[in-house]
């Protein structure tokens, strides 16, 4: 969403690209340089920025692309990267103007202008690909590109805007090598980040070399970087036994990163907060059983975080109680105050109020991998224990999840959420505004506007009322049920520096952090 950036997050791996086959991986980097090689279980859904909502593209990205504002470590306010400056023109947050820098090119030597900063935020409207970051520009109207000013037009004020361009959604790509009307299918990515792609397998690696003709935020871009892709995270903590990899970063499973010796000379684990989160989500159309209000009630009523933490998690998670997760401004505890405790006799009671009949039969869809099994066998357990529920669980590889929930597949399905900026904004609109990335089919005139009220503050702790409401309601018409807010652990060899860097838990990756004692 971010999908999804999404950003989406999901535990399983495929690199799932439009088109067969891939690139040889060179045995070693021709710069000379010795090559650290990252593992994850994230996937990328697409080399192209307008075809991929998800934390693994996303993270690719933010090394591949440049957007025109960034952000530094830690840090909730984006600056310049392949802008000169950026402001809001007047005072009433309706137009955004930016000057694009006159010294960056491509990696493909073409100069890198406005009109490419234009096309690549037009394509995203005009692609509107289920699995793209479309959502993030609900507010944007129009954008126009005159010499190296870019000038946005939004529909209403958005004080979240320069926050939204910063993000992946934002990523500038060479007009003349990208289609204005369709993805890319190749496996190309003309980019202007510190990163290039030299090499790439699909599924399997993605080999970065260093862009010598890089300008813009980052001082100083670091060496080679193999990204290596597992399809589950015990395939990844296998590679990492085997020092198959130097640094590993989502996702180790549980049971392991609780187990570690952080006492261990070879090793490095930085654990850091996170504002990634997981949730339920229900498909409210009509035809399913949660197009029933009591049924979703019922549910939320039921499930049990503390077992799901403990059980599958190994307390390497956090129970959460709304969409806003602890850590971000507004965070409040809105479903704890509706349903406090599980509580089967609250469920019955709510199913048999509105005449409904028991047990109810729906199916729960995930995208296999990690935890995602292991969470989806404790949801059905948890509900099937009840008597009030018949789940069928429904496992498929990430694409085709992604496709079949967008397409109303299945009654409920798990996804994950990392946010793409940090502020509460980004767990409302993406998720249950208008367009949302998680595809659900709830709507709300109610939760729209109080979303556009929020995007009308600058000084954004003057939205936390309208944020506060907006979880209440969230609760009371439970589209989703928020289950669980993560940690974010790296782990590196004691070999590697900058580990601590790569990650500060908002999903963005700064490979050109890591380094080599």
């Amino acid at each position: 969403m971010r999908s999804i950036r999404l950003r989406i997050l999901i535990t399983c791996v495929v690199l799932a690209i439009v088109g067969v086959g891939g690139w040889q991986l060179l045995p070693s980097d021709n710069s000379g340089q010795k090559v650290i090689t990252v593992g994850t279980t994230d996937v990328v859904t697409s080399l192209d920025p307008a075809g991929a909502y998800d934390a693994g593209s996303w993270a690719l990205f933010g090394n591949v692309y440049q957007s025109l504002l960034t952000f530094k470590p830690s840090s909730v306010t984006p600056v310049p990267d392949a802008a000169k400056k950026c402001d809001f023109v007047g005072s009433g947050l309706m137009t955004y103007r930016c000057e694009v820098r006159d010294d960056i090119t491509f990696a493909n030597g073409h100069k890198l202008t406005a009109e490419d900063v234009k096309f690549s935020v037009d394509r995203v409207a005009t692609i509107k690909s289920d699995q793209g970051p479309l959502p993030l520009f609900s507010t944007l109207k129009s954008t126009e590109a005159k010499g190296q000013t870019v000038t946005f037009h939004l529909r209403s004020r958005d004080a979240t805007f320069p926050l939204k361009i910063a993000t992946g959604a934002g990523a500038i790509v060479d007009h003349t090598e990208y289609p204005a009307d369709k993805l890319r299918t190749d496996h190309g990515a003309d980019g202007s980040g510190p990163y290039v792609i030299k090499s790439y397998d699909d599924g399997v690696r993605a080999h970065l070399a260093p862009n010598p003709s890089y300008h813009g935020a980052i001082g100083e871009t670091g060496g080679p970087v193999d990204i290596r892709y597992f399809k589950t995270s015990a395939d990844l903590a296998k590679a990492w036994k085997a020092k198959k990899v130097d640094v590993t970063h989502r996702q180790m499973p549980p049971a392991v990163i609780a187990g570690l010796d952080t006492s261990a000379e070879d090793i490095r684990m930085n654990e850091a907060d996170s504002a990634e989160i997981r949730n339920l989500v229900f498909n409210v159309r009509q035809g399913s059983p949660m197009s029933q209000l009591p049924v979703r009630k019922a549910i939320a009523a039921v499930i049990d975080r503390d077992k799901i933490v403990t059980d599958v998690f190994d307390s390497t998670v956090d129970p959460l109680y709304s969409l806003v997760p602890q850590g971000i401004t507004s965070h409040s505890t809105a479903f704890f105050d509706e349903f406090p405790e599980p509580n089967a006799d609250e469920a019955k009671q709510l199913l048999g109020d509105a005449g409904i009949s028991t047990p109810v039969e729906f199916s729960l869809g995930y995208a296999p991998g990690g935890t995602a099994g292991p969470e989806a066998a404790e949801l059905r357990k948890q509900l099937e224990a009840t008597g009030l529920f018949k789940v069928k669980t429904i496992g498929k590889p990430w694409t085709t999840f992604q496709k079949d929930y967008a397409n109303g597949e299945f009654d409920a399905y798990t996804v994950g959420w990392l946010p793409d900026f940090p502020d509460p904004d980004n767990f409302i609109a993406p998720l249950v505004g208008a367009d949302s990335a998680l595809q659900g089919g709830y709507q709300s005139k109610r939760v729209d506007q109080l979303i556009t009220a929020t995007q009308q503050f600058g000084e954004r702790g003057q939205a936390a009322d309208d944020f506060k409401e907006l979880q209440q309601v969230i609760a009371r018409d439970v589209p989703v049920v928020p289950l669980w807010q993560k940690k974010d652990y790296v782990l590196s060899s004691a070999e590697v520096t900058g580990a601590q860097y790569l990650s500060d838990g908002t999903g963005i990756w700064r490979l050109w952090e890591l380094g080599w004692i």
